[in-house]
């Protein structure tokens, strides 16, 4: 697996810029669409939870954009996993003239996918960021470790993407089914809400969601300023390492029936 992400990282990058770019190509603003559109997103989080729903977060402060960056912080995570899972089961379908060339590395189109969703993060974070300095200043030297905290997330969601890229090929229904199944995930992880606001017994369901402990100690390294568990992290990085090796191996394994079911 890193063997091939090493050997082809020219070709990776020069697809992800493509799809970066290609994304807002004809648009009045461009590419500058990727910085307005998460303050967009702020400022209706802002409005909508804090104004209209009057939603206060447990153990923080009555400060309703405190609680608009402790939700975008939440949905930054969310929202890297979502694009993913959401584009992964149509990967392969929507590129059907690489699959009949037999020397085109198929199994880079999921990464692609997620160098995409990383670039709208970076964006998302410094849209963060700058809120955050403008009304509170200068945020916690935590913030540093946020790349060590979501690298096993994207270790995950590359594997699920490796997962679903080679199964949309075979069941056209799986795109259906991711799309109600982030939907539902979007509310059963803690981007709304933190994991002590449920009752004990919930908690520890929550817990096996996988998007649950990165969320989690993102807010603690964006927002409180506390050390992560790395017992915890350390368990998640090799779980989701573990993931992203199957799916890949997985990818391989089922891509040689592409050309015959397309």
């Amino acid at each position: 697996m890193l063997h091939s992400l090493w050997r082809n990282r020219g070709l990776i990058s020069s697809l992800i810029k493509r799809e970066v770019v290609g994304r807002y190509r004809g648009s009045f603003m461009g590419i500058l669409w990727s910085f307005f559109n998460p303050v967009f997103m702020l400022a209706v989080y802002t409005f909508v939870f804090s104004v209209v729903f009057e939603a206060r977060w447990r153990g923080g402060s009555d400060s309703k954009t405190e609680f608009a960056l402790i939700l975008f912080a939440g949905m930054v995570v969310f929202n890297l996993f979502a694009e993913c899972a959401n584009r992964s089961p149509g990967l392969i379908l929507s590129n059907v003239n690489y699959v009949k060339k037999i020397i085109f590395p198929l199994e880079i189109l999921p990464v692609v996918a997620l160098g995409a969703a990383a670039f709208h993060l970076l964006v998302s974070v410094l849209v963060w960021l700058l809120f955050h300095v403008l009304f509170f200043g200068m945020p916690h030297l935590t913030l540093l470790l946020l790349p060590f905290i979501l690298l096993p997330l994207m270790l995950f969601t590359l594997g699920i993407a490796w997962l679903l890229a080679s199964l949309g090929v075979y069941l056209r229904d799986v795109g259906q089914i991711v799309g109600v199944a982030t939907t539902a995930l979007l509310f059963l992880s803690p981007i709304f809400y933190p994991v002590s606001a449920l009752p004990e017994n919930y908690q520890t369901l929550l817990h096996f969601n996988p998007l649950t402990l990165v969320i989690e100690q993102t807010r603690q390294v964006l927002i409180s300023g506390t050390m992560p568990n790395i017992k915890l992290w350390g368990l998640y990085l090799i779980g989701s390492s573990t993931v992203a090796w199957f799916g890949f191996a997985w990818f391989q394994r089922t891509r040689r029936g592409f050309a015959d079911v397309l």
